[in-house]
C-alpha cells in the first residue's frame, strides 16, 4: 500500500484527499492519500521521509521549500523554482510543477487573455507568472511590499507595491494570495481592490470551495469569474499520472478524480 499526502499551512480544506483516493479506490490501485498540517517548510523533507510517502503535494506556503526539499527537480519546476508535486524515487525525492498547465486550462473559457494582474507574489505566482510570459501574455504584479518581487522584475513583469500601483485595463485579475481562506480580507485594500475590479473583464482565484471577500465583490460587479476548482482539477490529474508512473490510464484519472468534485 503505497501512502501519498497533501502538505500545507492551513490543509484541513484540502480537496486533495478526496480527489486522489476518489482515483485509487476506483481503479483498484493500492494507495491512500492523506492531509498534513505542516506549520515549518523547513521539516518538509524529514517528515516525508519519516512517513515513507510514495509521493506529494504541497500548497501555500511550502511551495518554496519543497523545491529546496528535492535531490532533484525537473521540468517547468526546475525553472521557476517552484514545486507543487513531489515523487518518491528509491529514496530521492523528484519535485515537479503541475500548478501552472493547471491554471492555463482553467482559464481557457476566457478566451485571448493578453494582459494580466497577479495579486501576491508567492510561489504560486512565480509559477504563473512564468508561464503566462512563455505563452505571449504581458504580466503584471502587485504585492504589498517589494520584497518579494526582484524574480518577477528578472522576467520582465511590470511590478508593484500597494503603495505605487498605478491602475490600468486588465483582462484578467488573479489573486495568488491566500486572503479570504480563512479570514474575511482581501489580498490588497478593499479602496485599491474596487479600482482594480473596476478595470478588468475576468477574475480568477486560486482558492477553492468558498466564495471568498475577493470573489463576492468580483460577482457583486457582475465580472465573469471562476474560483481555483478547474485549477485544482487540472493540476491534481497531472500530479497523480506523476504519482502512478503512468499505471493507469490518463482518462480514466480524470474520469474518477472529475467525479469527485461531486461529492
Amino acid at each position: 500500500m503505497k501512502l501519498f499526502a497533501i502538505f500545507g499551512d492551513p490543509v484541513a480544506h484540502s480537496r486533495s484527499p478526496l480527489m486522489h483516493n476518489s482515483v485509487f479506490k476506483n481503479l483498484n490501485y493500492k494507495a491512500c492519500y492523506t492531509r498534513i498540517h505542516l506549520q515549518d517548510g523547513s521539516k518538509l523533507k524529514e517528515t516525508f521521509l519519516s512517513l515513507k510517502l510514495s509521493g506529494a503535494n504541497i500548497t501555500v506556503p511550502h511551495k518554496e521549500a519543497a523545491y529546496a526539499a528535492c535531490d532533484e527537480v525537473r521540468g517547468f519546476a526546475k525553472k521557476v523554482g517552484v514545486v507543487n508535486t513531489i515523487v518518491n524515487e528509491n529514496g530521492r525525492l523528484i519535485g515537479y510543477n503541475t500548478d501552472a498547465d493547471g491554471f492555463m486550462f482553467a482559464i481557457k473559457e476566457f478566451g485571448d487573455v493578453k494582459n494580466i494582474l497577479i495579486l501576491g507574489a508567492g510561489g504560486t505566482a512565480k509559477a504563473l507568472a512564468s508561464k503566462f510570459i512563455d505563452s505571449g501574455i504581458k504580466v503584471s504584479v502587485m504585492n504589498r511590499s517589494d520584497s518579494r518581487l526582484s524574480y518577477f522584475k528578472e522576467l520582465g513583469c511590470e511590478c508593484f507595491n500597494w503603495d505605487n500601483f498605478e491602475i490600468k485595463k486588465y483582462d484578467l485579475v488573479l489573486n495568488s494570495t491566500s486572503a479570504g481562506l480563512k479570514d474575511k480580507e482581501f489580498p490588497a485594500p478593499l479602496a485599491l481592490i474596487e479600482q482594480i475590479l473596476n478595470n478588468t473583464s475576468f477574475v480568477a482565484e486560486v482558492i477553492y470551495g468558498k466564495i471568498t471577500p475577493f470573489l463576492k465583490l468580483a460577482k457583486e460587479k457582475n465580472i465573469t469569474c471562476k474560483d481555483g476548482a478547474d485549477m485544482l482539477l487540472a493540476q491534481g490529474i497531472l500530479a497523480n499520472e506523476l504519482f502512478v508512473n503512468s499505471e493507469l490510464k490518463s482518462d480514466d484519472i480524470e474520469h474518477y478524480m472529475s467525479k469527485s468534485f461531486t461529492l
